[in-house]
């Protein structure tokens, strides 16, 4: 479906002693650039806030005047965006995924003026939503006319008077915001555990090379584990450099990329069991010809020794 995302990554950050929270990293990525990866399909992309390096192109503007608030800062991104489908989401989610994304942008499909995340705890968060631009812009128009200014007004203001459905994810990390050192902390650590580390790491790496292309890890990992025991240890990292090599070449020859990195893949796995089998076969003669040439040795052996006696 059609969208434009905004996300808004300005605010004091003031239990960060102000610190540019947004540039902070969590997995060598930048906090932005983790949200932007979330909504990389987005028709037009616009964030709100000082300008600062990404990750994938954006547009930029800010709210007048600067730190006058979410719902000024909401105001200035929807004035950039064109579609009837807004995202709208904080620029400090680290666990923020694309799946979570697409469930906020099918859920105004059943009518109403968009939807919200609601978080583990029950509280709902208005800065992970998706929402349709018409009644946005009307309710900000009103505030504006009621308050005579939008600035330092708190989100609910506006949300209270919108019909929102509420999502619960079933990703319940995708509502994490880092708000404090502690916060930060927190995310680093989560993102090395055990369960998630691969994914992040495969996540990244996607990211800093500015590729996107569908990853089967369990696969990939058969691969290196086969070529590793089946040929030498130092054949898994090359192997799989040149399966992504091979799979490449065949994306631009038209084929699609998770299905050329697949068929790359299983070549280069059938390769190595074939390698192994051969050599399991060698040293298998090898032993039984050692077997049969035992008792000839034993026989020699016994002959010098009563020779010598």
């Amino acid at each position: 479906m059609t969208y434009d995302a905004i996300v808004l990554a300005g605010g004091a950050a003031r239990r960060l002693g102000g610190a540019d929270k947004p540039a902070l990293q969590v997995g060598g990525r930048a906090l932005l650039d983790r949200v932007l990866d979330a909504c990389a399909d987005a028709a037009t992309t616009v964030v709100v806030g000082g300008r600062r390096p990404t990750a994938r192109p954006v547009r930029w503007t800010r709210e007048d005047p600067p730190g006058a608030g979410p719902v000024a800062a909401l105001d200035a991104g929807l004035r950039a965006t064109t579609a009837e489908l807004v995202l709208v989401l904080s620029a400090d989610l680290p666990f923020l995924d694309r799946e979570t994304v697409r469930t906020l942008l099918r859920a105004p499909a059943a009518g109403g003026d968009g939807a919200l995340l609601r978080d583990p705890t029950g509280r709902d968060q208005p800065l992970v939503a998706a929402y349709r631009a018409e009644p946005l812009r009307r309710e900000i128009a009103l505030l504006a006319t009621e308050h005579g200014t939008l600035s330092g007004l708190p989100l609910r203001a506006l949300t209270a008077e919108l019909d929102l459905a509420k999502v619960t994810n079933s990703a319940p990390l995708a509502s994490f915001d880092c708000d404090t050192w502690e916060d930060l902390a927190a995310a680093r650590a989560r993102i090395r555990e055990h369960g998630n580390v691969l994914d992040q790491w495969i996540t990244a790496v996607k990211s800093e090379l500015g590729i996107d292309v569908s990853v089967d890890t369990k696969t990939l990992l058969d691969l290196a584990r086969d070529a590793a025991h089946g040929v030498a240890r130092p054949a898994a990292p090359l192997t799989t450099f040149l399966v992504g090599y091979a799979a490449a070449r065949a994306e631009a020859a038209g084929a699609d990329p998770a299905t050329a990195v697949a068929e790359a893949s299983r070549k280069a796995a059938d390769l190595a069991l074939r390698w192994a089998a051969e050599a399991e076969a060698e040293a298998k003669t090898e032993a039984e010809a050692e077997d049969k040439a035992k008792p000839e040795d034993k026989a020699e052996t016994e002959a010098r020794e009563n020779g010598s006696g």
